[in-house]
C-alpha cells in the first residue's frame, strides 16, 4: 500500500508575510515565545544527496547575509559514492548530519526514523513555513500524521510559465537548424533525417550524430522519449489516458518499441554514440559542451549548467535549439510540466540535530519575500535592476555575470536556488515579479544574443517555450511522484522493472537491425514476467484517488 500521498496540484494563490530584521522580529515573521531569537554563532552540518564542491554557506554572499540575520551557517556536504551506502552506513550508526536533502532515498531516511516531525516546530516558530506550505499540508503528511520534511515545489502566488525551455525537449544543434535553412520539423523522423543529412555532409569532422544519458539514476534520460513522442508529460513510468486516468507502463508498448528501433537505425548508420552505455554524467555532459554532438534527448534541469558555458563562448552554431518532437504530425506535444506540487523531494532535520529551533528559525527566516528575492535574484544593483515600474530586471552585463558558473558559486545561488524551503518555480511576488529570474519575461527577452532573437524569427515566436504546446491540466501530475513502501509489491516491481531495462535496452539499440525483432521480444517475455497489469492497475488507482483528492472529490 501506498506510504503517504504525494499528488500533483494546481497552482495556488497565497498572501505574504512580513520578514524579520536583526534579532528582534515580529511574532508573525519566525519566532515564538518572546519574539527573540539568538543571533549568536552557530553551524549546522547539512548532507546533499547530488554532486557538487562541499562549502560553509557563509563563505558565499547569500550565505553571509543569512548569517548576519540568523547566525547560523551551514556546512554542506555533497554526495561521494553510491547513495545507497551513504544512506545505509548513516542508517546503521544512528548518526546523521543536521539537516538532509536525501534526495531519492528519503524514503529510506524517512522509514528509518532519521527526520524528527516538523509540526510542532512550525506552529511555534514557523509562521512563513506555514503561510507557504499550509495549503498542501494534506498532501505532505505521512500516515502518522507529521510533517517530516519540506518539499521545493509550493507556488506562492499566481503561477508564472517559464517563457524558455526548462524541461524535457529534443535538442538539435544550430548550424544544422541554420544549414538546412530553419526547416519547422515536428517528427521524430524529420528530426533523426536532419541530424543524419548534416552529418553525412561533414563525414570529416568527427561529429556525433545523436547521444544519450544513461547513467545511474538518470537512466530514464533514454527511456522516457517514448512517451513524450507520443504526446505524454512526464509522469514517470507511465502514460496515463487524459479521460479514463488507466496508467499504462510505458515499457511494453509500441511507443517504446518505435523508439528503440529509431535508436537501433540510428547506431547502424553510425550515428548513435555507443559510448551512451558506459559514460558517467561528467563524461556525458563533456560531450554535450564538445561541439561534436548534434543532437540528443534531455531534460533542461540537467544540462542547464552545460547550455550556459556554451552561451559563454558565445558560438551560437554550437548551441542548441529545443525541439517539441513527437511521432506523428497530429500529436499534441506535452513536454511542458503543467503546475504541479512534487513531495518525494525535500529537505528535514535529523534526531542528530541538537537544535532543532535554530533550524526551524533559519528555514522560516529563508521564507520570507526579501529573502527570496535574495537567494534568487540577489542584491539590487549588483545582480539586479528595479526599473521606474517596479520590474526587476537584469543588464546584458548582470546576466552574463550571473550566468558564470564561478560566480554563481562565490555569490551562493548555486547553493540557495534550490535544496532549500522555497517558492516553488513559478511563484510570484506581490508586486507581480517573478520569483525565480529565468521566469521574469523582461529578463527572458533581454537575455536573448543576437543569435538567439535570428532563431526565434525564423521559427516566429518571441520565446522558446512558445514552440511547445500549452500542458493540459492533470490533476493527478506528475505520478512519479506516488511513493510506495520499500518491499512493497510496486516498489519491488519498480527496481526490477529498471533492472530488465538497463540490460535490454543496450542490446535493443546496438543489436543489427535484422536482429532487432528477435530482441525486442525476448525483452517483452522477460518484460511479462513481471507483475505489470498489478503495477498498472495499482498505479490506475492511485492515479485515480490523487485526482478526487486535489479536485476535493
Amino acid at each position: 500500500m501506498l506510504k503517504r500521498w504525494l499528488p500533483a496540484v494546481l497552482a495556488l494563490t497565497m498572501v505574504t508575510a512580513c520578514s524579520w530584521g536583526g534579532s528582534e522580529i515580529k511574532p508573525e515573521s519566525g519566532a515564538g515565545g518572546d519574539g527573540k531569537v539568538s543571533t549568536e554563532k552557530v553551524t549546522f552540518s547539512y548532507f546533499k544527496a547530488g554532486s557538487g564542491k562541499d562549502i560553509n554557506t557563509n563563505e558565499t554572499t547569500i550565505g553571509k547575509k543569512l548569517e548576519e540575520q540568523t547566525g547560523v551557517n551551514f556546512k554542506i556536504e555533497y554526495l561521494v559514492g553510491d547513495i545507497n551506502t551513504k544512506i545505509g552506513t548513516m542508517i546503521a550508526s544512528n548518526k546523521y548530519p543536521d539537516v538532509m536533502v536525501p534526495d531519492g532515498a528519503i524514503d529510506k531516511i524517512v522509514d528509518a526514523g532519521a527526520f524528527i516531525p516538523l509540526n510542532d516546530l512550525i506552529d511555534q516558530y514557523g509562521p512563513n513555513i506555514k503561510r507557504v506550505y499550509e495549503p498542501y499540508y494534506n498532501l505532505m503528511k505521512e500516515d502518522d500524521g507529521n510533517i517530516y520534511f519540506l518539499p521545493m515545489s509550493a507556488v506562492v502566488g499566481d503561477y508564472l510559465p517559464n517563457p524558455n525551455v526548462d524541461q524535457g525537449a529534443f535538442w538539435v544543434q544550430r548550424r544544422v537548424l541554420k544549414e538546412a535553412g530553419y526547416p519547422k520539423i515536428t517528427t521524430l523522423d524529420e528530426y533523426m533525417n536532419l541530424i543524419k543529412q548534416y552529418a553525412d555532409k561533414h563525414r570529416d569532422e568527427g561529429l556525433t550524430g545523436f547521444l544519450s544519458l544513461t547513467y545511474d539514476d538518470k537512466f530514464f534520460t533514454i527511456t522516457n522519449p517514448a512517451m513524450h513522442l507520443a504526446g505524454y508529460p512526464n509522469d514517470g513510468a507511465i502514460m496515463v489516458d487524459m479521460q479514463t486516468k488507466q496508467a499504462k507502463d510505458y515499457g511494453l508498448t509500441e511507443e517504446t518499441r518505435r523508439w528503440m528501433q529509431k535508436l537501433n537505425e540510428m547506431n547502424s548508420l553510425g550515428l548513435f554514440d555507443k559510448s551512451s552505455f558506459v559514460d558517467n554524467y561528467d563524461q556525458y555532459l563533456a560531450k554535450v559542451t564538445s561541439g561534436k554532438v548534434l543532437g540528443f534527448f534531455d531534460y533542461a534541469w540537467q544540462v542547464g549548467q552545460e547550455m550556459n558555458n556554451l552561451k559563454e563562448a558565445s558560438n551560437d552554431d554550437l548551441r542548441y535549439m529545443a525541439m517539441p518532437i513527437v511521432y506523428d504530425p497530429n500529436t499534441k506535444d506535452q513536454y511542458t510540466d503543467p503546475p504541479s506540487f512534487v513531495n518525494n523531494r525535500g529537505i528535514g532535520i535529523t534526531v542528530s540535530a541538537e537544535d532543532p529551533v535554530r533550524i526551524i528559525q533559519f528555514f522560516d527566516n529563508l521564507l520570507t519575500d526579501e529573502n527570496q528575492i535574495l537567494s534568487n535574484w540577489g542584491i539590487e544593483g549588483e545582480t539586479y535592476e528595479v526599473d521606474d515600474k517596479g520590474r526587476f530586471t537584469r543588464s546584458a552585463e548582470m546576466i552574463r555575470k550571473t550566468d558564470s558558473d564561478e560566480f554563481r558559486q562565490s555569490f551562493g545561488f548555486k547553493y540557495f536556488e534550490y535544496s532549500w524551503p522555497r517558492y516553488g518555480n513559478g511563484s510570484t511576488l506581490p508586486d507581480g515579479n517573478s520569483v525565480g529570474v529565468e521566469r521574469q519575461p523582461e529578463v527572458a527577452q533581454f537575455s536573448y544574443t543576437d543569435g538567439d532573437k535570428l532563431i526565434l524569427e525564423k521559427y516566429g515566436v518571441e520565446t522558446f517555450s512558445q514552440l511547445f504546446a500549452a500542458p493540459d491540466e492533470r490533476p493527478w501530475y506528475p505520478a512519479w511522484s506516488i511513493a510506495f513502501d520499500q518491499g512493497s509489491t510496486a516498489q519491488i516491481y519498480a527496481q526490477i522493472r529498471t533492472d530488465l531495462q538497463k540490460k535490454y535496452v543496450p542490446k535493443l539499440v546496438l543489436s543489427s537491425p535484422a536482429d532487432f525483432i528477435k530482441v525486442w521480444d525476448e525483452y517483452v517475455k522477460e518484460f511479462n514476467k513481471l507483475d505489470v497489469k498489478v503495477y498498472e492497475q495499482t498505479m490506475t488507482e492511485e492515479v485515480r484517488k490523487k485526482a478526487k483528492r486535489v479536485q476535493g472529490e
